[in-house]
């Protein structure tokens, strides 16, 4: 229909309500001409408001944050990722937490000691009542005493890693993660600490982290060296002794005897005692991201992305990364922090192949992995969440596989099909991917890294084009390219 001639506003004799969009009958040229002006002004208001509206729509896109979710069961290397997330781009706070992250080293250090006593005692047990189990000479039984003040200062290092409530301490069975007989589990237990996440356990190392004076750990100008409750103090009076228990080759013997595979336990820093048990000891970088600590609920780091890694352009944007417990009591509260991810990083530590769930003997940890993100991958609410798998701890398992422990003896499917590291990493990506091309509600690239997310350089190499494929997929979602 044709614009009535004075006026911006069409008429439609059909049109029900053209009456009151129609000019006024008898209309002098005068007024119809502040009329027109009105209701131009009136429109360029209403386009304005408009612009706003949509300019505030476009900014809220640009300003929220973009979320990243780690997910995977207990000690997979979730922490681990965050610290590397940490450790790339926000370094300074990573490095005055080095203190608290001292204390922790020490634990499993002499955590590792505690689970060697426990062993020397299991063997004596053994002998008592007539098996033929390994003899323990009496020099090496004299050392052990003389380093049994570690227990002593294994639970002051526990009562200072969980000040008024931050944490907990469990009974862990012994086992689970060092491939001890299912028929000695139930015998032996260690005390495990467990951080809540939530409470300031940091604090009682670092002191306060935003003082001004404070400009880094590296010196260590935080520590007390004169401390005489410090139980660096013991560990190093205690340290040759330590070194010639743990090289001894009757404790390897008794080690491998008893299928205690401390290389492979989260915390393992018994390869490093002459530098661990120095009287000023300072742990660096390495020593922080492989340092075991289980904590509990959710822990969140921020930090703000200032230049894009693909254009080299100031962007200013907020990153959230979560990084949520693992064990089984707490995956379902995994589910509240499905909303609003931009990406998933699935953790599964393939190296466990062997091993069950300290929570659930029946278990096998690598099965549970393969439960976990098959859930994941079917989740309605994830659909359009990018899903990203680090098939972690390669390093460990690749030795495994090279040591002569078969795939094929504790995964059925894997068949007659060559015993290399090769060919069973293969076969286990393949596993995982077919998942996410079956399962997944909408179809999905496949982005699966083999990582040890202990190894800095290649996990932030990673972690950086990862960083990359994240950004480009937010702004596609938001309409921003």
């Amino acid at each position: 229909m044709a614009r009535t001639a004075g006026s911006i506003i069409a008429n439609d004799p059909s049109d029900p309500l053209a009456h009151v969009t129609a000019p006024p009958l008898n209309e002098t040229a005068a007024e119809r001409q502040e009329r027109l002006e009105k209701e131009t002004e009136a429109k360029q208001v209403s386009d304005g408001i408009d612009r706003d509206i949509e300019a505030e729509r476009e900014a809220t896109k640009a300003r929220k944050p973009i979320k990243i979710l780690l997910l995977g069961q207990s000690e997979s290397g979730k922490s681990t990722t965050l610290k590397n997330f940490q450790l790339m781009y926000d370094p300074k706070a990573f490095r005055l937490e080095k203190a608290s992250w001292r204390a922790v080293i020490q634990l499993n250090l002499v955590r590792s000691f505690h689970v060697m006593f426990d062993a020397v005692t299991r063997a004596q047990e053994l002998n008592q009542k007539g098996e033929n189990a390994l003899i323990i000479p009496p020099e090496l039984l004299r050392i052990k005493l003389r380093i049994m003040p570690l227990l002593a200062i294994e639970n002051i290092l526990i009562r200072r890693l969980t000040p008024e409530g931050s944490g907990e301490v469990e009974a862990v069975q012994l086992g689970a993660s060092t491939g001890l007989a299912k028929a000695e589990r139930t015998k032996h237990y260690i005390k495990e600490v467990a951080i809540n996440s939530t409470k300031g356990w940091k604090e009682a190392f670092t002191g306060n982290p935003a003082s001004p004076t404070r400009q880094s750990f590296e010196s260590g100008d935080d520590i007390d060296w004169n401390d005489p409750k410090d139980p660096g103090r013991v560990i190093h009076e205690c340290a040759e002794d330590m070194i010639k228990f743990w090289n001894d080759p009757i404790i390897q013997r008794l080690l491998n005897q008893q299928n205690m595979r401390m290389q492979e336990v989260s915390g393992f820093f018994l390869d490093q005692l002459d530098r661990v048990t120095a009287p000023r000891y300072i742990p660096t970088d390495d020593d922080v991201l492989r340092a075991r600590l289980k904590t509990l609920g959710v822990t969140e780091h921020r930090f703000t992305l200032s230049t894009d890694v693909a254009t080299g352009k100031l962007i200013g944007r907020d990153w959230r990364v979560f990084d949520v417990g693992g064990h089984r009591s707490q995956t379902a509260a995994w589910v509240p922090y499905f909303d609003d991810m931009d990406a998933i990083i699935f953790l599964a530590p393939i190296s466990c192949f062997d091993q069950t769930l300290a929570e659930d003997l029946k278990t096998n940890r690598l099965s549970d992995s393969v439960q976990l993100w098959e859930q994941l991958v079917r989740n309605q609410l994830l659909r359009e969440t990018n899903l990203i798998l680090f098939l972690n701890k390669i390093d460990i398992f690749k030795a495994k596989i090279k040591s002569g422990v078969k795939l094929a003896d504790y995964v059925v499917s894997y068949g007659n099909r060559p015993n290399d590291f090769e060919s069973t990493v293969d076969y286990l990506r393949k596993k995982f991917a077919g998942i996410l091309k079956e399962g997944s509600p909408l179809p999905r690239h496949f982005y699966g890294h083999l990582t040890a997310v202990t190894n800095t350089q290649s996990t932030q190499y990673i972690l950086t084009n990862l960083q990359e494929m994240i950004m480009r997929e937010v702004f596609v979602k938001s309409s921003l390219l």
